[in-house]
């Protein structure tokens, strides 16, 4: 006999209501087109980067794409200075209250080259961009989404295929994500106590200007070729932050590649595996993208 919950019929998956999402990097690229989708879908944005007036021109394009939203609030300010993240949080939550998503998204993608010949300071530069500073602002994020009620919120870091698998004469890049892929699940696990989950896009070839440069020269290949790979439109990347964003914080996807299809076999967005062309040599590779609870097992 059948269960009056199966005679009604499935219920309708429930999704998060949108609450305030700051945004780092938001001046450009991955960052700017994910402010621009947050904010379509109600999310009250608070838009950080280096450039006041490119942060002006993402508020311009916010205002052009929506018509109903929550005006952002951007922060102007380099993240790598001290107190900076620290006065992007407090302008956040004394605007809004609260904090309830981080997109943990500025990065630098140089210095390349040969190991040897990459010097000590601008390596150090670029751990700071791409290790230290989402490290901060994921301590800011956790310490509020623990503080606030009700309580928790979610972090998403922007990874890379690179937190995976290198390119060549890549390795300061390449050491920063693998490094950003540790600050993923270390946060998801110690964040469950207190409904904070912690979710990473590994993103390969988006439109964007960090890989302007690099689309147009092409990219060396293992073999030593330099090719031009299949690019996506950055909006797909956007896309896929939204629709994490909008899981509820029992539930979780702790990697998720996004890619072009060209550059890319296949990819999914629930549990299956990722057979996809390894675009750093033309094998293929399996990457399982997870959909799990975040919450404690009991």
């Amino acid at each position: 006999m059948a269960s009056s919950a199966s005679a009604s019929g499935p219920q309708p998956l429930a999704f998060i209501t949108p609450g305030i999402a700051i945004v780092t990097g938001a001046s450009s690229g991955i960052g700017r087109a994910t402010a621009i989708a947050l904010s379509a879908a109600g999310w009250a944005c608070v838009l950080s980067g280096r450039r006041a007036d490119q942060l002006a021109e993402t508020e311009k394009m916010i205002a052009a794409a929506v018509e109903t939203s929550p005006k952002p609030l951007s922060v102007a300010g380099d993240l790598t200075e001290p107190g900076a993240p620290e006065a992007l949080f407090d302008a956040a939550i004394s605007a809004f209250g609260r904090v309830d998503l981080l997109f943990n998204n500025a990065g630098v993608a140089s210095p390349g080259g040969p190991i040897d010949e990459i010097d000590a300071p601008s390596f150090e530069r670029l751990l700071k961009i791409n290790v230290t500073v989402p490290f901060i602002c994921t301590s800011l994020a956790v310490k509020a989404m623990k503080q606030q009620n009700p309580q928790g919120g979610r972090i998403i870091n922007n990874g890379s295929i690179s937190s995976m698998n290198p390119r060549p004469d890549s390795a300061p890049y390449t050491l920063s994500k693998h490094a950003i892929t540790g600050l993923t699940k270390s946060t998801g696990l110690d964040g469950r106590a207190f409904r904070i989950a912690c979710s990473q896009i590994d993103i390969g070839n988006a439109q964007s200007d960090l890989s302007a440069a690099a689309s147009s020269a092409g990219h060396l290949q293992p073999s030593g070729q330099v090719v031009k790979e299949p690019m996506m439109d950055v909006r797909y990347a956007a896309h896929a932050v939204v629709y994490l964003a909008s899981l509820p914080l029992d539930v979780n996807v702790l990697n998720q590649v996004r890619t072009s299809s060209l550059l890319a076999a296949h990819h999914t967005m629930l549990t299956i595996l990722l057979d996809f062309a390894d675009h750093h040599g033309g094998k293929h590779a399996l990457h399982r993208q997870r959909v799990d609870s975040s919450m404690p097992i009991s």
